[in-house]
């Protein structure tokens, strides 16, 4: 079981030495909901389809889908809160027996240590307060995870939906990174935010224990803009760390405050949030999810005030096989093809008004994506003696029609009523 760990120039991943591209599926619900027979076909499918990370909530996910295999991790008190110094052993057997699962397939767990709700003075708290663990019980608890599940080399994700609006919430985040730093040192730590957040506080930036950031762009229709610039804030923040996006808009979801005007996110859509956000700068990896695999839903109905938001989940089998999952595995395939682990943000060489199309560069090559066909004019010196087109719907690969003027070089419109990816190589 190899650690991933970051490389010299600390903007991607490694593991055993070479290039890794973070490919994760959100399945926060996995300790509460799915039979080990269910784990198993998910892992078999996930793996056949190249992810190599599956981020899961260590606690309960609050709007998770009701299952029978529910069992709460500590011993419940009479008012339906939780006594945290009497912890429930058979809850993280059955959690530490998923992660050996998910280990023996060849994933990397990817642990959230506190989601919001359990963490005082967030958003979150005032979901179920008598569930907020005391400050007293906070280090216990995060020592307990930490000892416990490092032997799997697993990423900690300190905290779960997180916008850190109190001096509490960055109390308790700040003590878990340096407590699981203390006991897991060869873990790499990020932090889950909020969607569309990036102001984090200065001392939990500045913190030594704090190795990538993770950001959330979401499931706001409107707000879809934040794939690229939230890579952008990130890429520039004045640590560099490794940039993922770790919660682009889930497949099959509802767009939350608009689900009954712009309804539900589809395939084209993850793809479009994903390979944004590798060309704005997050080119660490991404995260995908699925609706009704990441609440892990079955027969049993989901909670009303979360359908109204989300929009119904689908059953997780049927969500398993949303064709965007195979997109987002095209993309680590495409991004490992070429070798994209070099690139940079280049849109200030792209001469179109939209801020849609983007543009990064590396060394020897140069990556278009464009959500839609249109010309592409690009202000380039450089000679790109090769250049390559990938029509995402169909994976049709083609070549593209250049003409190179005075002052720019211009792409002409595909004929492909597609998003497409288009790559210029030098000699």
């Amino acid at each position: 079981m190899s650690k991933i760990t970051i490389s010299e120039t600390q903007d991607y991943f490694l593991k055993e030495g070479e290039k890794f591209f973070y490919l994760a599926d959100t399945c926060w619900s996995a300790f509460t909901n799915p039979t080990y027979d269910e784990w198993e076909y998910y892992l078999e499918y996930r793996r056949m389809q190249g992810f190599n990370v599956l981020q899961i909530n260590m606690l309960p996910q609050h709007d998770r889908s009701l299952s029978e295999n529910y069992i709460d991790p500590f011993e419940v008190l009479p008012d339906g809160g939780w006594d945290f110094s009497r912890r429930n052993e058979k809850y993280f057997d059955r959690a530490e027996k998923m992660v050996e699962m998910a280990v023996e397939h060849g994933f990397t767990p990817a642990l959230v240590v506190l989601w919001c709700n359990y963490v005082k003075g967030t958003w979150g708290s005032k979901i179920n307060p008598s569930r907020i663990i005391p400050r007293d019980k906070l280090e216990e608890y995060v020592s307990y995870v930490a000892e416990r599940y490092s032997r799997y080399n697993p990423i900690f994700i300190i905290s779960g939906d997180t916008n850190f609006e109190t001096e509490d919430s960055v109390d308790y985040y700040n003590s878990a990174l340096e407590t699981v730093k203390k006991i897991s040192s060869g873990s790499l730590t990020t932090m889950h935010l909020s969607g569309g957040l990036w102001e984090i506080p200065e001392t939990l930036v500045k913190s030594p224990n704090y190795d990538f950031y993770m950001y959330q762009s979401g499931h706001v229709k409107e707000h879809q803009h934040l794939s690229y610039e939230l890579a952008q804030r990130f890429y520039n923040m004045p640590v560099k760390r490794p940039v993922v996006n770790g919660e682009p808009c889930y497949e099959g979801i509802g767009s939350i405050g608009s689900y009954g005007k712009y309804g539900r996110f589809s395939s084209f859509d993850v793809r479009k949030a994903v390979w944004q956000s590798l060309l704005s700068g997050a080119k660490a990896g991404a995260a995908y999810g699925a609706h009704g695999v990441w609440s892990w839903q079955k027969e049993y109905e989901y909670p009303m005030e979360y359908a109204e938001v989300h929009g119904a989940p689908y059953h997780w089998a049927t969500a398993l096989r949303f064709p965007g999952a195979f997109d987002v595995a095209f993309a680590k395939w495409v991004f490992e093809k070429y070798d994209l682990f070099d690139i940079k943000p280049a849109n200030d060489k792209l001469l179109n008004e939209t801020t849609e199309i983007r543009v990064a560069e590396g060394k020897d090559k140069m990556l278009v994506y464009t959500p839609f066909s249109t010309k592409i004019k690009l202000k380039i010196d450089e000679l790109y003696n090769k250049w390559e087109g990938i029509d995402f719907e169909s994976r049709r690969i083609f070549k593209p029609v250049l003409e190179k003027t005075e002052n720019f070089l211009e792409i002409k419109m595909a004929g492909f009523n597609n998003d497409l990816l288009i790559i210029g190589s030098k000699p």
